[in-house]
């Protein structure tokens, strides 16, 4: 009798899941940790690389541009502000460009991270249950990722790094050795957003959110992406902050105390991390050759842009102005090294920078497009400020966490996918989709499932 009693009920579970456009968001965020297959390491240097994550964001943006043509999703009224100066700023620097052919691709790449798939999450994200479909996935994506990564370092099955083959990169390689601790980024700020609203919903759901922090934690650590734990700490330290002053002191207290203990007891790749994280205040005095090469791509991007102020040289263009206007001290590239792919000489295509990246490539024309995007974000945040909503100290989060980064990295890779994903969600709750009128802290069964509205 239970048995039958329950079926219908999974059954309708299974159609309102089936009903809901946010799974397909989900589905495109765990399809970019699948491996790319039958391509080479570099690929991107000859074209834009397609991966699981491009299909899945192709098929999603399809089905958003289907619910808009039927009416079945609407535009708020804030998305041609948001996103229309990006697509025309894009589309100047692509005319203008001096190899217009070398362009497009560059260009079809930028709509597709800066509009179409933001502006699809946007349309299909309706209520905090698609929110926290989303975010959950982030989460899942990023814990498997962890593990996996966690493995590499302690086996020595990682990307190598000083002749040691410790660095955890997850199942994107060495050739992407920047994805793994991106993701982890992303996912720690999803599961403290989580974690701070913990409390209403029990012990278990703390200790649950701890023991995921504490993972994430230790694959970011083997990640030894120097950028990313800064921009981590000052996105994490904003949403503390935000939420709680003293909760943020004594958060604080507790991690310093937790990475000294770590330092002292870890062997292994512990030694790395201790002496990578030594390396970032030796950045400025005594720049290793990363760092060095780095500030001449700098100098070069910023040399390109005097020369091309308002267009730049175009979308994709900046490898050919490259060595013309770098320094003689910029290396022919870096090297990365697997057991997967072994022993490859990655070029260096960009200046590892989003804004010199922008105004090398699009000139004061696109930058323009790219800020009026940041800042109608930044505002529509600031207006309908919750600081006890979780999903928008997530948005908080994840525009802090880029807006850091892009001073020293910029969008490339597998994760490009995922950070329009969550720029969408950022934006999502920017332009509109916020909790309907009520009491400011909502009931623990009501967390996910309270109704959201356009505005």
């Amino acid at each position: 009798m239970n048995a039958h009693a329950t079926t219908p009920r999974t059954v309708q579970a299974i159609r309102d899941a089936g009903a809901r456009p946010s799974w397909l968001i989900a589905v495109t965020v765990l399809c970019v940790g699948v491996p790319p297959g039958g391509g080479t390491p570099g690929q991107e240097a000859s074209g834009v690389q397609v991966t699981a994550g491009d299909v899945a964001a192709a098929g999603l943006v399809a089905v958003a541009a289907f619910l808009v043509v039927t009416r079945r999703a609407a535009m708020p009224r804030q998305a041609f502000l948001a996103f229309g100066p990006v697509t025309a700023a894009l589309g100047v620097a692509t005319v203008c460009s001096r190899d217009i052919a070398a362009s497009l691709p560059g260009y079809v790449r930028g709509i597709q991270l800066f509009v179409l798939v933001p502006l699809a999450v946007v349309l299909l994200v309706r209520d905090r249950r698609d929110l926290a479909i989303v975010c959950g996935s982030v989460l899942a994506l990023g814990l498997g990722e962890a593990g996996y990564g966690i493995w590499q370092s302690v086996t020595g099955n990682g990307a190598s790094i000083e002749g040691e083959a410790i660095r955890a990169v997850g199942t994107f390689g060495a050739a992407d050795v920047m994805a793994l601790s991106v993701l982890t980024g992303f996912a720690i700020l999803v599961l403290t957003a989580f974690a701070l609203v913990a409390p209403r919903r029990g012990t278990a759901a703390v200790l649950a959110c701890l023991a995921g922090l504490g993972v994430l934690a230790v694959a970011l650590a083997f990640a030894l992406s120097r950028g990313s734990w800064l921009a981590l700490g000052v996105a994490a330290a904003l949403m503390l902050v935000i939420f709680d002053r003293w909760v943020a002191v004594r958060t604080l207290v507790c991690c310093a105390a937790l990475l000294l203990l770590a330092v002292a007891t870890v062997g292994g790749g512990a030694q790395a991390v201790v002496a990578r994280s030594r390396s970032i205040a030796g950045s400025v005095t005594t720049p290793d050759q990363s760092v060095s090469d780095r500030y001449n791509l700098w100098g070069a991007a910023q040399r390109i842009w005097q020369d091309h102020p308002v267009t730049g040289v175009g979308v994709k263009n900046f490898p050919a102005y490259r060595d013309t206007y770098a320094s003689i001290e910029l290396s022919s590239g870096s090297e990365t090294e697997d057991p997967v792919h072994g022993y490859v000489r990655q070029p260096l295509l960009s200046p590892h920078n989003e804004y010199l990246l922008i105004l090398s490539e699009q000139g004061v024309v696109g930058f323009t497009g790219f800020a009026v995007l940041i800042a109608v974000i930044l505002h529509g945040l600031w207006t309908r400020r919750r600081t006890r909503d979780p999903f928008w100290l997530i948005g908080v989060g994840v525009m802090a966490f880029l807006l850091v980064n892009f001073l020293y990295a910029d969008l490339g890779g597998p994760t490009c996918v995922l950070t329009a994903v969550l720029l969408g969600v950022a934006a999502a709750r920017a332009l509109g989709l916020e909790p309907s009128a009520g009491p400011a802290r909502a009931a623990p069964s009501a967390l996910f499932t309270r109704p959201l509205e356009r505005r």
